[in-house]
């Protein structure tokens, strides 16, 4: 099994704080995403969406998809489960895991990569077509990011972590989600004191020191 990664990327990132949480280690190649290693011939193969992190099986089989590696890897390593133990455990995780994810982050990717110059003719992940960034995407994102953790807020202030009592892997994304709030200069110290308190306890794991 080898994982394939690029430092910088939050969706790769995400894994690497999930292995982290597991204590679990793997065979790991670097991609230069920035020079396009992704998109060789032998590469888009493997993964013709473009995008890291991916894992390969040792039967060549290939998973991608930062959620879709960490079910997998749970499967292999129930302990200690991040997705839940228990039916109500897991629906719960899985409902405020789709919400972080659908609310939260995925707005905030289009807002970061429509406002930083660095994604300039990327600001569709896994592609290099050139389309132009676009301003009113920056603009709603920050809106619906707004409108999210104005929900968010009443319900953090009473739950330690995202899921409830326990860490788990609603908590690794809803990180990524606040944190590019963060990179879009979003106040959210001031806005939403729960989550910016959760914010900081997440921020001081082990694992998160990437």
């Amino acid at each position: 099994m080898k994982l394939y990664d690029f430092g910088p990327a939050a969706s790769a990132q995400r894994v690497r704080v999930f292995l982290a949480e597991k204590g679990l280690d793997l065979p790991t190649e670097q991609l230069n995403v920035r020079e396009g290693a992704q998109y060789t011939a032998a590469l888009t193969e493997m993964n013709p969406f473009h995008c890291v992190p991916f894992l390969e099986l040792n039967d060549g089989t290939i998973i991608a998809e930062s959620l879709s590696i960490c079910r997998y890897l749970e499967e292999l390593h129930p302990t200690p489960a991040l997705f839940g133990r228990t039916s109500t455990e897991r629906a719960l995780i899985d409902m405020w895991l789709r919400r972080f994810e659908l609310d939260g982050l995925v707005p905030m990717l289009h807002a970061v990569r429509n406002s930083l110059p660095a994604f300039a003719g990327r600001v569709v992940p896994g592609t290099r077509n050139g389309l132009p960034q676009l301003p009113e995407l920056v603009t709603r994102g920050r809106e619906m990011m707004e409108i999210f953790l104005g929900r968010v807020e009443p319900h953090m202030a009473k739950n330690a972590f995202v899921a409830g009592s326990e860490f788990s892997v609603a908590d690794i994304t809803a990180f990524f989600a606040v944190r590019s709030a963060n990179t879009l200069k979003m106040d959210i110290e001031a806005r939403y004191p729960a989550v910016a308190a959760w914010f900081a306890r997440i921020s001081a794991r082990p694992s998160f020191q990437l």
